[in-house]
């Protein structure tokens, strides 16, 4: 298993990892298989979306707060619940193809490290499985 660290500089942020998730495959001679990408946060999540255009994450990151607000209805103490709510939408994994030592991705995707608690320093898991 390797491991990505990731830095996040605001509360809510979707960060595009797309180049240091294949920085690692590259560096790992990583070839054909499947790549899962696991964040061991309960507050954090990972997504694949639009990547040409960066209106896309600003905009999922301002609707998810009108979707679940900061304050509500929640009894959790340490005052996150949106958060955990968030990271549950959206999932703490995601699984992507790896062929040739490139990460399969479509023309627009780009693959994000969803921050929902933060600032805060970050980890991303990163498992190989080779066909």
């Amino acid at each position: 298993m390797e491991l990505l660290e990731i830095r996040t500089s605001t509360r809510e942020e979707l960060i595009d990892i797309t180049s240091r998730v294949q920085a690692v495959v590259s560096e790992k001679n990583w070839q054909d298989g499947a790549l899962l990408l696991f964040c061991p946060h309960t507050t954090g999540a990972v997504t694949v979306n639009e990547g040409a255009d960066p209106d896309v994450a600003r905009d999922i990151s301002v609707n998810m707060r009108h979707i679940v607000p900061h304050k509500g209805d929640y009894k959790h103490m340490e005052g996150n619940s949106d958060a955990h709510i968030k990271a549950s939408m959206f999932g703490p994994d995601q699984m992507l193809i790896v062929e040739n030592g490139r990460v399969q991705l479509g023309t627009w995707q780009a693959i994000y490290f969803c921050e929902f608690d933060g600032a805060r320093s970050r980890k991303l898991w990163l498992k190989f499985l080779s066909v």
